[in-house]
């Protein structure tokens, strides 16, 4: 049974899928480290730095926010952008979710690394991560907030996004080789969004592009994917609500 969406209220975005709790992976790291993640769970942003700090099997205590009230410490964290995610380290607050990435790689560089040792790779996979950011993500979130021509517009450039991204992937089972690499991980929280951009966008990814869904399927056989990604029909439910909220509905 589907279940009823509470009332619009202002906090009803932030608060209706609260989950505000503490991940325990049991990995070493040192006992000094405290490690916060203030982050929102719809975020594909935060999910990045999420599936960043399982792979490296970091403990860190996840904090939710309530976006249409922003808590003293998310202000703090974060003055300039006030928005999330922002990693806490021992006190110090990490902002942007790619240099969260670049962070966590950099500190926690004995295990699993996420960026190549080679300098041009490197420069590669920061390279793709960008095109993602700039290029997939703009035109993801106008495929479900624009009409008409843009809305159009912003399908194609979806799509083509899409086959771009394959292309680099090439025959590798992910985008770092043979395991998850840096571009893998800023890429795949958006394919919970997937559901959203079909619906609104009335096209199938899977049938346009058939090996971005398999590239995807293969990340979410790692447990550090699958558990930081929201399910698809919980997220198209909530941009439903918050397309209504924004009166494009």
């Amino acid at each position: 049974m589907q279940k009823t969406l509470p009332p619009l209220e202002a906090s009803y975005l932030s608060s209706y899928f609260h989950n505000d709790q503490k991940f325990k992976i049991f990995k070493p790291f040192s006992m000094a480290d405290e490690i916060v993640l203030l982050d929102f769970w719809i975020s594909p942003f935060g999910m990045r730095v999420k599936i960043a700090l399982a792979e490296k099997g970091i403990e860190y205590e996840y904090k939710d926010q309530d976006l249409m009230n922003k808590s003293p410490l998310l202000l703090q964290s974060n003055p300039v952008h006030k928005k999330i995610p922002v990693l806490i380290h021992n006190g110090k607050p990490i902002c942007e979710s790619i240099i969260a990435l670049e962070y966590i790689d950099e500190v926690w560089n004995d295990i699993t690394l996420l960026l190549p040792s080679d300098p041009y790779l490197r420069f590669q996979s920061r390279f793709w991560a960008d095109f993602v950011d700039k290029k997939f993500v703009d035109c993801a979130t106008k495929v479900w907030t624009t009409k008409g021509d843009e809305h159009e517009a912003a399908k194609k450039g979806f799509l083509e996004s899409i086959k771009l991204l394959v292309g680099e992937l090439g025959d590798k089972p992910f985008f770092g080789g043979e395991t998850l690499g840096f571009v893998d991980v800023s890429l795949v929280p958006f394919y919970s969004w997937l559901s959203v951009c079909e619906k609104f966008g009335n096209f199938s990814v899977e049938e346009e592009s058939p090996d971005f869904v398999a590239w995807a399927k293969r990340c979410l056989q790692k447990e550090s994917v699958s558990k930081s990604l929201p399910d698809q029909d919980k997220v198209y439910d909530f941009v439903v609500q918050l397309r209504k909220l924004k009166g494009l509905e």
